[in-house]
């Protein structure tokens, strides 16, 4: 009896898992836009799955800060503001950079192989054209990351990353930023190889800050037309 009151529950948190990372891709890549309603009867049907997984995976999803629920109306995209980018950036820069100096104190030849592979699909990536842009920038920053960190910190990092993936997207439309961006990446690569650390914190610091500094130019005039 036991084993089967157990299967079900194992199989509704697989896809619950799955839906989780699929919805959250499409809100990254913004096939799902911000603001838009979350279709949980068209999902369902695409999929063919029941709506109890769904349910699940769009919780999880609001506690990451990509989707919010209302009363009676479901699920909808988060919309982007410059008080959720504030309060991102400005955690991202209490963290990333010490997190990322202990990543290159604790690195070895096999990591240092995985941060220069993870730089070169990001550097061969297109904001514009390439759905894995997202992905491949949160893997470039967490590789350098990973070697030095432990689970709870690297989990905590890694979401904080996922949310500042759409800000990041929109920071990075006006043209040469991507070319910038990617120009302050290899610097910080160089650094983190060469266990310049002290070169490294700033670095680091400096090309969140300098991201976080174009929002708040950018993000009032976007959420004032809302």
């Amino acid at each position: 009896m036991g084993s089967l009151h157990n299967r079900p529950s194992l199989n509704i948190r697989t896809i619950a898992d799955q839906l989780y990372y699929l919805i959250r891709d499409r809100i990254l890549q913004g096939v799902l836009e911000e603001g838009e309603p979350i279709r949980q009867d068209t999902i369902a049907t695409e999929l063919g799955i029941s709506k109890i997984p769904l349910r699940e995976a769009l919780a999880r999803l609001e506690q990451d800060g990509l989707v919010r629920s209302q009363a009676n109306r479901g699920f909808m995209v988060n919309t982007l503001s410059a008080e959720e980018a504030d309060e991102v950036f400005h955690l991202r820069r209490q963290l990333e950079p010490t997190a990322t100096v202990a990543g290159s104190r604790e690195a070895g030849p096999a990591d240092h192989a995985t941060a220069r592979r993870a730089f070169e699909a990001l550097r061969d990536c297109g904001v514009s054209d390439n759905a894995d842009w997202g992905e491949c920038n949160r893997a470039f920053h967490m590789a350098l990351i990973r070697p030095g960190a432990g689970n709870l910190t690297y989990t905590m990092i890694e979401r904080l990353n996922v949310i500042a993936d759409r800000y990041v997207r929109f920071h990075l439309g006006p043209q040469g930023r991507p070319e910038r961006a990617n120009c302050q990446h290899e610097e910080i690569l160089e650094a983190w190889l060469t266990g310049e650390h002290k070169m490294l914190l700033k670095l680091v610091r400096d090309h969140i800050q300098e991201t976080h500094d174009d929002l708040r130019h950018e993000l009032p005039a976007v959420t004032g037309r809302r």
